[in-house]
């Protein structure tokens, strides 16, 4: 039998009684969640030519890095290989960065959904080299296409739901690292493409197993997303009136990747909670001093926030002059049509769940030591962008017009120099 729907708890009586769990109810009345004149889910001939724009700018980018950085074999197509052989070490990785020795035996401080999907190639022993490149496609462009339905699903409509999906393919983070064929960018283009379905389901039916999936694959790709389930998982289940068989539904698939995610660490490092970062070999004295101070901590703060938001370009002594350090560089210059979610406000309830949503996934971001070395601005800040694009669409009903689109085309030259920048050395040295 179906369950009924329960009482509306929002109402005014409800109110009048000091709860912080009427906080979480009043964040169910969601605009974005119903039917429009302009339903998000219909395809038309804009869709379909933004959908070509997103195929020919990614396939000419991922040209770009081939031709810049030419085909290796990725050392994580080394070890899905040896994961068919039945272990999880690789003789390759000895002497290689992030790399664990446990008695001889070395493994890739990495997470699971950074090896499984070489597991194809390895098996068949086909493209290798290119396997890298179109298993990040696989996930970055449909990321893409899918920024045009989010937008729409929170408030973007016309010409403004275009522009919002321009960022987010072409001047978010998301570009850059969908085309280098990189083990450690696929894990954003993964995570983000899993948030993105995510958020368009809370927008719409809000289906406790789907969302855990959802969260479930971004917490196997980027664990540091997981701590969105708590402001979302509360909302949901204060919601239903079933909340019990919520609450488990969310929950189930959420538990066996975590449940997976252990048994993987253990098989590597005989501990579950020991992901090979504390303990994985290191060539940046850099990097080797902040580890030091702690893998998570509140001294790794200044200089995380000093790589997201202060850091500027450095001189170069040849055209263009300019570079940028490969630790990080502003997100207000990598992406600046961020600023937008500002406009967003802070009042409405929805909005104040995507900035809980988002400010839940920076704090570990920011106590990490790594940062994300050997980028083009802040890549670690994909985790948390997919609730800022739903704050900008939100917010995009206050747009002024040419403002907004400038950001818009600034974060996608600037992204463009970044795809150039790490393809060519030229503009690094």
């Amino acid at each position: 039998m179906k369950a009924r729907a329960g009482p509306d708890r929002t109402g005014p009586e409800s109110t009048r009684r000091f709860s912080p769990l009427v906080y979480f109810a009043a964040m169910g009345s969601d605009p974005a969640a119903t039917p429009s004149a302009e339903p998000w889910h219909r395809v038309s001939r804009g869709d379909l030519l933004f959908g070509l724009a997103v195929l020919v700018v990614y396939g000419v980018a991922t040209a770009i890095a081939i031709f810049g950085r030419h085909v290796i074999v990725d050392r994580a197509e080394a070890v899905a290989e040896s994961l068919l052989a039945g272990h999880l070490d690789a003789v390759v990785l000895k002497g290689t960065v992030d790399t664990v020795d446990i008695n001889g035996h070395y493994y890739l401080a990495v997470g699971p959904l950074q090896i499984l999907p070489y597991l194809p190639f390895a098996y068949f022993h086909v493209l290798r080299g290119l396997a890298s490149y179109l298993i990040a496609l696989a996930f970055g462009i449909p990321a893409a296409w899918l920024a045009l339905p989010l937008a729409r699903a929170y408030g973007a409509r016309g010409k403004t739901a275009y522009w919002i999906a321009t960022f987010v393919a072409c001047g978010s983070l998301l570009l850059y690292c969908s085309v280098f064929g990189n083990f450690y960018l696929l894990a954003h283009p993964e995570s983000f493409l899993a948030l993105t379905l995510f958020l368009i389901e809370w927008a719409g039916r809000r289906r406790p197993s789907v969302l855990g999936l959802m969260l479930a694959i971004s917490f196997l790709a980027r664990p540091t997303t997981i701590l969105a389930a708590i402001p979302f998982g509360l909302v949901l289940v204060w919601r239903r009136r079933d909340a019990v068989r919520s609450a488990v539904r969310l929950s189930l698939p959420i538990g066996i990747a975590i449940a997976f995610y252990g048994w993987y660490n253990w098989l590597r490092f005989g501990s579950p909670l020991e992901t090979g970062y504390s303990i994985s070999y290191l060539t940046d004295a850099s990097l080797e001093a902040r580890r030091q101070l702690g893998v998570f901590s509140i001294l790794q703060i200044p200089e995380n926030l000093r790589l997201a938001l202060l850091a500027l370009p450095e001189r170069l002594p040849h055209f263009p002059y300019l570079t940028v350090n490969p630790f990080g560089l502003s997100m207000l210059l990598v992406s600046p049509a961020l600023l937008t979610s500002l406009w967003a406000g802070f009042r409405d309830r929805r909005v104040q769940l995507l900035w809980l949503a988002a400010a839940a996934v920076a704090v570990p971001v920011f106590l990490y030591y790594g940062g994300g070395a050997d980028q083009y601005g802040f890549r670690y800040s994909l985790d948390f962008t997919p609730f800022l694009v739903a704050l900008v669409a939100i917010g995009s009903r206050r747009w002024k017009g040419w403002p907004e689109r400038l950001l818009i085309s600034v974060s996608a030259a600037s992204v463009a120099y970044g795809v150039l920048w790490h393809s060519f050395a030229y503009l690094r040295q």
